[in-house]
């Protein structure tokens, strides 16, 4: 029997209609589609597949979201697991990754324990949430020779970025939102600041002034321009 590949898919950072043509028909033609479970009520990589999704076989995927490490790991084996039976078993499987799987997606980890087992893998690459944020706020990321920086704010070192020439994304804010307002303001750069949550889902929230946010939404992207015009 002809074992079966796994697609990891981008479905983008919330719009369904930024959905890649070749993320629909890869979702479509799959046997199975694995879905990625973070512990929230909302299951925002379902929902914006959701219309394509309709009688398939699915795959719940706990991925829970921890700072220890091996207990990250063990999740992560656990659903290479659970991918690999079926790829064994002749099925073809497409996993669901919000925004674009080459910027920190949890997805690539499992994918290189599926790779390493042998099988066969595709990415689907798709719209990262800070270009639909860029848009959605009206603004250009990168203009002419302008540098742009992409950080985590919960990974990496806040104050050094903030030394570093060119204009700036912060992914991953969270709970640490308040916390890179008051940096940001100490750098002289807040007045340079916009920030979209939530962007292109129903509770979308945009503040072209990042200084006038008044809540950490998970989902929040932080875009600093050096040169605000």
């Amino acid at each position: 029997m002809q074992k079966g590949t796994l697609y990891g898919v981008s479905v983008g950072p919330g719009d369904p209609e930024l959905l890649t043509q070749k993320a629909i028909r890869v979702i479509r033609e799959a046997d199975v589609v694995a879905v990625p479970n973070i512990g929230h009520k909302r299951q925002t990589a379902y929902e914006i597949a959701a219309e394509y999704l309709q009688g398939k076989e699915l795959l719940d995927c706990p991925t829970p979201m921890t700072k220890d490490r091996s207990e990250a790991e063990a999740s992560y084996v656990a659903i290479a697991d659970d991918l690999c039976a079926l790829l064994e078993a002749g099925k073809s499987v497409a996993y669901l990754c919000l925004g674009d799987i080459g910027i920190y997606s949890t997805y690539i980890y499992i994918h290189d324990i599926v790779r390493a087992r042998g099988y066969e893998i595709e990415i689907v690459p798709g719209v990262t949430s800070f270009s639909a944020a860029a848009a959605t706020l009206g603004i250009a990321l990168c203009e002419g020779p302008e540098r742009l920086i992409v950080a985590p704010v919960l990974a990496s070192d806040v104050d050094e970025v903030l030394t570093f020439p060119g204009n700036k994304v912060f992914m991953k804010s969270g709970k640490a939102l308040f916390e890179l307002r008051d940096k940001l303001g100490l750098y002289g750069q807040l007045d340079g600041a916009s920030m979209v949550a939530n962007c292109g889902l129903p509770d979308e929230k945009v503040f072209e002034r990042f200084s006038d946010v008044d809540s950490d939404d998970y989902f929040s992207v932080v875009i600093v321009k050096e040169d605000a015009r």
